[in-house]
């Protein structure tokens, strides 16, 4: 039983993602906000009396956008308020969260983060 929980905890996308943000990624019909980082909102989306995250908008997509190597795998962990698969997504390149801390292009959300996941992953 513990065996197939693992295996479904982290499955393959079945498409390439796109970067839509910093933080968020389209595969398909499904929005996946990256878990515990918070990036640079897009001109326009960052809605009066939100404090959003100083930084380049474009820069940061360009950043994750550079990091959508395949093969990926996807662990999801639940929505967010928007409808958005909150998820830990890794590539060739290692997790996509991670990478956008160490390219420094998102700041890390504890408060955001499932457990620690993003914080143990990126050690």
């Amino acid at each position: 039983m513990l065996s197939l929980i693992a295996a479904m905890a982290a499955q393959a996308l079945t498409c390439t993602p796109i970067a839509v943000d910093g933080d968020t990624l389209r595969c398909g019909r499904e929005r996946i906000r990256l878990l515990a980082i918070d990036a640079p909102e897009m001109p326009g989306h960052c809605r009066k009396g939100r404090r959003c995250v100083r930084g380049n908008p474009f820069a940061s997509k360009a950043s994750l956008s550079e990091a959508l190597r395949p093969p990926f795998r996807i662990r999801r962990v639940g929505l967010d308020r928007y409808g958005r698969t909150l998820a830990t997504v890794a590539g060739a390149r290692g997790d996509l969260s991670c990478w956008q801390l160490q390219a420094r292009q998102a700041r890390y959300r504890r408060d955001w983060d499932d457990g620690g996941m993003v914080e143990r992953l990126c050690r």
